[in-house]
């Protein structure tokens, strides 16, 4: 029997996470609990739910140059290949996991009806792709170089260049959301999100460094980012003070 069904696992380090109130960024004054936090058993469902197909993923899902362009054209801007490989706290793959990616795109945009920010739209990028972790938790996607963006937090502030990440483990319990950032990228530490970090090891951990070892020559930069989900010995949702 595969050990990865027994259910539970390592409870996350409270201390490498950054708090949920930390005022310099703006919007977690009124995200973060105003009360203690309650604590709930968690399910045989949540623990080993929800599992995906490979059958659920098109053929250019994890392609966001082309997976929203017309025929014949492609996204604009500086074309990169982000790859790594997804692990649990043992340092085990974890293989079938589902990945989700989105951005903005070369200007600094995001396609959505919000958006505040006038700089271009390119037609031929949609901003959103998903992947699922081959047997060795490994994982790619082509995309566009993202561009950094304002944002009305302080009076001058800029996102770095990042691309948003869901993964979704074996289970609900193993679910994580996430940015990645780019090696040398001068913005990275003047922003306030990173701020809420409290190391510059746990910086790094975000900051995926360039491969040129996966380079396509003429074509496109590489960049490696893994990520590590929670361990196999968690049982705690991620609203629980224990699990936190």
């Amino acid at each position: 029997m595969d050990d990865r069904k027994l259910g539970g696992y390592i409870p996350r380090d409270r201390a490498w996470q950054p708090d949920a109130l930390t005022p310099p960024y703006k919007t977690s004054v009124k995200r973060s609990p105003q009360a203690a936090l309650l604590s709930f058993p968690s399910s045989l469902s949540e623990e080993t739910s929800p599992v995906f197909g490979h059958a659920t993923i098109g053929a250019l899902d994890n392609d966001l140059i082309h997976n929203f362009a017309a025929p014949s054209q492609s996204a604009i801007g500086p074309r990169i290949i982000v790859h790594g490989q997804v692990l649990d706290e043992t340092g085990r793959p974890v293989p079938n996991a589902l990945i989700e990616v989105w951005q903005a795109n070369a200007g600094g945009r995001y396609r959505h009806a919000k958006e505040g920010y006038l700089a271009p739209l390119d037609p031929n990028f949609g901003g959103c792709g998903r992947m699922i972790t081959d047997e060795n938790g490994v994982y790619e996607f082509r995309t566009v170089q993202p561009g950094p963006y304002p944002w009305p937090n302080g009076m001058n502030d800029w996102r770095p260049a990042h691309i948003h990440f869901s993964i979704f483990g074996h289970g609900f319990a193993q679910r994580l959301i996430t940015q990645m950032y780019f090696e040398g990228d001068p913005l990275i530490q003047r922003c306030p999100i990173v701020g809420v970090l409290k190391s510059q090891e746990a910086v790094d951990a975000l900051t995926a460094p360039l491969d040129m070892n996966r380079t396509v020559p003429m074509d496109s930069l590489a960049y490696k980012f893994d990520i590590v989900l929670r361990g196999r010995r968690q049982t705690y949702f991620e609203n629980r003070v224990e699990g936190l």
